[in-house]
């Protein structure tokens, strides 16, 4: 196989386990004489066209080690789209510093940009092997059956909504409802997960909405309504993404600009959470609160699954392995193997060409009828991923 140097980088928002997919490329790394030395992106493709790099090969076995129980970006990121004018720069970077493997972690722009710059660089004669590392909490990925991070995310998550609802339902003569956000723009995974902190009928979540379905805010409200009669509280999970039927987002602030335009998102000051509550209370007349986590389960390494992080460095090394193979415009993949009642998990591939700009949706059959819950289907999905949450105690109902 040829010799040269390798490169890697990060990309785009990180997991807690995004640090230990790093650790694998640089453990991976060492172990193969066709890579002289392992170069590390500082701010992801922007730092690589400026040449801003550091040598990921000079670093002790102890840093890798301690990598893979570290938050955040090691290496810093970015969200840099590659333009047109751009490849030329990449591939004089690539020959100035004789970079023959090429490996990002991300989701799919990470990997659309791996592919296009491999097309490139394969257009041009220049030899390169290029590999994409899986990364998302939002599990929104092409080709994998899970992204390394979705799992810790997910228990994050499903953590906060059962600690919040044990709250909010000793509280109820005070709230009567809470509101929690979780991130989601195309997918509703993490807010489907949260079903897991679901273990007696009037447990939160009660009602779950996911953005592959149309939000009807009047049947949402009966619902909710239904939940505070029977249970005297309602617990309501909602992705960042939701819309109403017309498609416009749940996030659209219910206020108007001085202009009369209607404001978008946190530039609005507005959210699908904030929105949903402010449709609670001034509707029912009721009082309650909001969660909204946003990047803190990206970074949350203290509530990381030991498997996520393990099926993070594995991803790494994979790709190492993969690309001096002499394999290339892939993505590492995660498959799900079912015999006999069990689920195990093993390593594969997917052609970057199909994995990239696509957002893999929840199927139909992993949301309930009426959109506002999960199915036992999506719990069988869930379950093998993440395990089981604590129990806590509760007074036993012995009236004087």
């Amino acid at each position: 196989m040829l010799k040269g140097n390798a490169i890697v980088g990060q990309s785009g928002g990180p997991t807690s386990v995004i640090n230990s997919s790093l650790a694998g490329v640089m453990s991976a790394a060492k172990k193969f004489d066709e890579i002289e030395t392992l170069y590390g992106m500082h701010f992801g493709i922007e730092g690589f066209m400026k040449e801003d790099l550091w040598d990921l090969s000079a670093q002790s076995d102890s840093i890798i080690e301690g990598l893979r129980k570290t938050p955040s970006s090691a290496l810093g990121s970015s969200r840099h789209k590659v333009q047109d004018e751009d490849f030329t720069r990449i591939l004089e970077v690539f020959k100035k510093y004789n970079i023959r493997y090429f490996f990002l972690i991300g989701g799919n722009d990470t990997m659309d940009t791996i592919h296009r710059i491999e097309e490139y660089c394969k257009k041009e004669a220049y030899e390169l092997y290029g590999v994409g590392v899986p990364k998302t909490v939002d599990n929104d990925l092409f080709g994998t059956d899970h992204t390394p991070g979705f799992a810790s995310a997910a228990r994050y998550n499903a953590l906060s909504v059962q600690q919040a609802g044990a709250l909010a339902r000793d509280m109820k003569k005070v709230d009567q409802f809470v509101v929690y956000q979780t991130i989601g723009r195309d997918a509703g995974w993490l807010a489907a997960a949260t079903v897991l902190a679901k273990k007696h009928e009037d447990d939160g979540p009660h009602l779950i909405y996911c953005p592959e379905r149309v939000f009807d805010a009047d049947k949402f409200l009966k619902d909710a309504k239904a939940c505070i009669d029977k249970h005297g509280w309602v617990s309501v999970v909602v992705s960042e993404g939701l819309k109403y039927a017309d498609g416009t987002p749940v996030s659209a602030s219910l206020d108007a600009d001085k202009f009369g335009n209607t404001e978008f998102g946190a530039m609005g000051g507005a959210s699908a959470g904030l929105n949903v509550h402010k449709i609670l209370s001034n509707k029912l007349g009721i009082r309650g609160e909001f969660q909204i986590t946003e990047s803190l389960i990206m970074s949350a390494i203290d509530r990381a699954i030991p498997e996520d992080l393990q099926k993070a460095f594995d991803c790494g090394e994979k790709a190492v392995e993969l690309a001096v193979s002499g394999t290339s415009a892939v993505m590492v993949t995660i498959n799900r193997l079912e015999k006999d009642g069990k689920v195990t998990f093993q390593y594969g591939t997917a052609p970057l060409s199909s994995v990239a700009v696509r957002a893999k949706s929840m199927p139909e059959d992993f949301i309930n009828k009426e959109g506002n819950f999960v199915t036992d289907k999506f719990l069988d999905y869930i379950r093998p991923l993440i395990p089981e949450l604590p129990t806590y105690t509760r007074l036993e109902e012995k009236y004087v």
